[in-house]
């Protein structure tokens, strides 16, 4: 695995100071500066002058000063750490009762097989929701993802629920996100037969990450995800917030 400070690339203003580090990728077809941090003087010139179309995460603060010079936000976000070293989950969370009818197995399906529960979970109106076509979200977001492009490799300890027809329901999956593991999407079809799924499912998640070694796990929520609360009552605590913009 390699270190996140390993891949990090650094801004300079035009006297070469450098200004911004931040971890490069690409987000919705945008080249991408994800974990942006101000290193030196204001760097808002700067990225307006090398970063055009690019999407940019870093603090409020940042994004706010780019917004007022034009940019567009693109999500408003809370990054969220359960350490599984100094707070272990407990033994049960090992081998939790999924409601009737539902089982639990490897996330090895297509993205194809994944998408309807997926797209589902994030229906108009969630701060989540791709306002996409179904065929380009599913070839765009969920099969990258799966296929390792977006976020890494999927990590073993990311779980799927199917029902008694073998439609996959729900799911919690895990990637190597440059050496990190990290939570890329949880979702859940909507329905009462679902509710309390995703619970069930992340208990059985980070029992498995934990039996596998792993030392924490990590994810990112929208502001406005009642997902949230979730998180914080399985552990999760809150590291930082984060505004994506796009710069013009």
């Amino acid at each position: 695995m390699t270190s996140n400070d390993e891949q990090r690339q650094t801004l300079s203003d035009p006297d070469g100071r450098p200004v911004l580090t931040y971890l490069p990728g690409t987000r919705d077809g945008h080249p991408w500066a994800d974990l942006a941090e101000v290193v030196g003087p204001d760097p808002v010139p700067a990225v307006l002058a090398g970063m055009s179309g690019w999407a940019v995460s870093g603090s409020v603060e940042l994004g706010e000063e780019l917004i007022r010079r034009g940019a567009r936000t693109l999500r408003h976000a809370h990054g969220m750490r359960r350490d599984l070293v100094a707070d272990p989950p407990p033994a049960e969370w090992a081998a939790p009762v999924l409601p009737d009818g539902l089982r639990a197995v490897p996330c090895t399906r297509p993205a194809a097989d994944l998408f309807p529960a997926w797209r589902a979970a994030f229906a108009p109106g969630h701060p989540d929701h791709d306002e996409g076509s179904d065929e380009d979200v599913l070839s765009s977001l969920l099969a990258p993802l799966l296929a390792g492009d977006r976020l890494g490799p999927v990590l073993p300890c990311s779980t799927l629920a199917v029902d008694a027809a073998d439609r996959v329901v729900a799911g919690v999956v895990v990637t190597d996100r440059d050496g990190l593991p990290w939570i890329a999407t949880v979702f859940r079809r909507p329905g009462a037969a679902g509710a309390g799924l995703g619970s069930v499912l992340l208990r059985r998640m980070l029992a498995d990450a934990a039996a596998r070694g792993l030392r924490e796990v990590e994810l990112v929520v929208s502001e406005g995800n009642p997902a949230r609360f979730l998180y914080e009552k399985l552990g999760f605590g809150l590291t930082r917030t984060s505004l994506t913009v796009l710069v013009p």
